[in-house]
């Protein structure tokens, strides 16, 4: 890898963030590296200020926070194909990001980044787009939305809780009827995000794959589902008399959708690229940590093992 041109996004409001990246932007700079940096959160978007400025390719993206710091700037930075270090700094769980132990000597991390000793997950990544009328239309009424974790369709409201009635297709073909809190369609990293709390599967980030996620559906029938990574799954709400449903990407408000609209969600042609660091990764290992696994109450020793 080469390091002439970075961006740096912390955590809006996380003070330590701002430290480490403010000392990660000097260290950088030292080695000749232009670096731009600024905060990234709910009310802070940096990346189109960064991806606006750039005069060159950006070799690398630090990004120092949490998962949902992680998941803004894949969303930004997939379709440019910039690799992603991310790092847990003031974050919470840390699902997406590297230990904050690994950069505790940030001047090792970039010599490890210019000699390409690091890995790089390429994960996944889904998109929604928003049509107007019968499925005859085939022309955008919206953007594209990007998600890393899931799209999600419920209602938002202010003075109470709304039920969504919505009827999915998939490539054309209605599957079922939800009338519940709303619904996700979930990559294999979203699968341990809002999907597993919503009683949905764990499926290994290796795969291609989406799922399909009621949530707390009234209808004991209403089950997950993992679908191929060729299909597209078509969302429609229905019954709505306040105008309430959203449309939700990775957790944030990605536009209002009414009966009318049909949300299609699909595998996107890009993949959020993050670097690994440690020698040691391992899947199974970020789930017992993260998920914190017991096990049985009593432990038993496996003897057999060796």
């Amino acid at each position: 890898m080469q390091l002439k041109h970075a961006i740096i996004a912390h955590k809006a409001g996380d003070h330590l963030s701002r430290r480490r990246a403010e000392q990660c932007a000097r260290e950088l700079e030292a080695r000749g590296c232009k670096v731009l940096m600024g905060p990234s959160g709910s009310k802070d978007n940096p990346y189109p200020v960064f991806l606006a400025s750039a005069t060159s390719a950006i070799d690398l993206a630090l990004v120092l926070g949490g998962d949902g710091t992680a998941l803004a700037a894949a969303r930004h930075l997939a379709a440019e194909n910039i690799p992603i270090l991310a790092v847990n700094v003031g974050g919470h769980l840390g699902f997406l990001t590297q230990p904050s132990e690994t950069f505790q000597d940030s001047e090792k991390v970039w010599d490890y980044l210019l000699e390409d000793r690091y890995a790089v997950q390429r994960r996944m990544m889904i998109e929604a787009q928003i049509f107007e009328g019968d499925r005859s239309n085939l022309i955008p009424a919206s953007d594209r939305y990007l998600a890393l974790n899931e799209m999600c369709v419920k209602p938002a409201a202010a003075d109470r809780m709304i039920t969504s009635i919505l009827e999915m297709e998939i490539d054309g073909e209605v599957v079922d009827q939800y009338q519940g809190d709303g619904l996700l369609v979930a990559t294999p990293t979203g699968s341990t995000c809002y999907t597993v709390s919503a009683n949905g599967p764990i499926v290994h980030d290796g795969m291609e794959a989406m799922v399909v996620t009621p949530i707390c559906p009234l209808s004991l029938s209403s089950r997950p589902i993992v679908l191929p990574p060729g299909s597209v799954v078509s969302i429609w709400p229905l019954a709505d008399r306040d105008l309430s449903t959203k449309l939700w990407m990775d957790g944030v408000l990605a536009s209002s959708i009414w009966p009318g609209h049909r949300v299609d969600v699909k595998v996107a042609d890009c993949r959020a690229k993050f670097i690994i660091l440690r020698e040691n990764y391992s899947y199974y290992n970020t789930l017992r940590e993260k998920l914190q696994w017991a096990g049985a109450r009593i432990h038993y020793s496996n003897n057999h093992r060796n």
